[in-house]
């Protein structure tokens, strides 16, 4: 398969680092023109760079699309996208009996939020050009609630009716609407949380195993997916070979769920 993206302009939210990266640098080596956002200038910076070693067209998107101010700020610089990975998330561990109605707020706003600001304003584009592209980055959580994170689990379920939503409102346009349900993924700040749950002394490699072990079980990877195995999903499913794709919530999961059904 070629999966050509030649002449058109992509944005990925949250993309100077990890998952983020992974696919900017995919769209771009793909041949699309990406916009690598991030909130602070230097990492975006770096990323960029990043992509541009890799063989791809890159420029800078500095803002916080986590607010509405800042997800304007970004489209007054960026007015027209083709393809719109929303893939800007937080999660971290915290006891159900503990979390606040200000921190359920908080993972709302960065996690649901920032997709629907970004497709409302990028979708009518696209619609009108009679093509593209809106993928939303979502994980194993939304279908299997962790206990430990709840709250990261039911904001990436809202994620997946978002996304069904929104490929509703673009029947019979050519645009296309996806979730992509990413399974447990190696990056730094999994890394991170995998120390929250295992011994902080343990080697990584051991660590990763435990985790998996006590807390990710029903893998059949067995191991952390790679940042690069998301992005290939992503990858096709905004391309035009995909272009019968949409409304759905694909799985680059690793096996994790428990379903012989999407």
């Amino acid at each position: 398969m070629r999966l050509d993206l030649s002449g058109k302009t992509a944005l990925v939210t949250g993309s100077s680092q990890g998952i983020g990266l992974a696919i900017a640098t995919g769209l771009a080596q793909a041949g699309a023109r990406v916009a690598v956002n991030g909130r602070k200038q230097s990492t975006v910076d770096e990323a960029v760079a990043r992509v541009r070693e890799a063989g791809g067209d890159a420029v800078a998107a500095v803002a916080d699309v986590a607010s509405a101010e800042g997800a304007g700020e970004l489209v007054a610089r960026l007015p027209e996208v083709d393809v719109l990975v929303n893939n800007l998330g937080i999660f971290g561990a915290e006891p159900p009996l503990e979390i606040s109605d200000d921190e359920w707020r908080r993972y709302f706003e960065v996690n649901v939020l920032s997709a629907v600001r970004l497709t409302r304003v990028y979708l009518p584009g696209m619609t009108a050009r009679g093509w593209g592209r809106v993928l939303n980055i979502a994980s194993d959580s939304a279908l299997v609630t962790p206990a430990e994170m709840i709250h990261y689990g039911v904001s990436k379920t809202a994620l997946l009716g978002v996304s069904r939503g929104f490929a509703k409102e673009a029947a019979g346009t050519g645009v296309t609407v996806n979730s992509v349900i990413a399974g447990p993924t190696h990056t730094g700040g999994v890394e991170d949380f995998v120390y929250q749950l295992v011994d902080r002394s343990l080697p990584w490699e051991e660590a990763q195993r435990e985790f998996m072990r006590l807390h990710r079980p029903q893998s059949l990877l067995r191991r952390l997916i790679e940042p690069e195995e998301i992005a290939n999903m992503v990858v096709y499913l905004s391309s035009p070979l995909a272009s019968a794709t949409t409304g759905a919530a694909v799985r680059v999961d690793g096996g994790y769920v428990d379903s012989i059904v999407p």
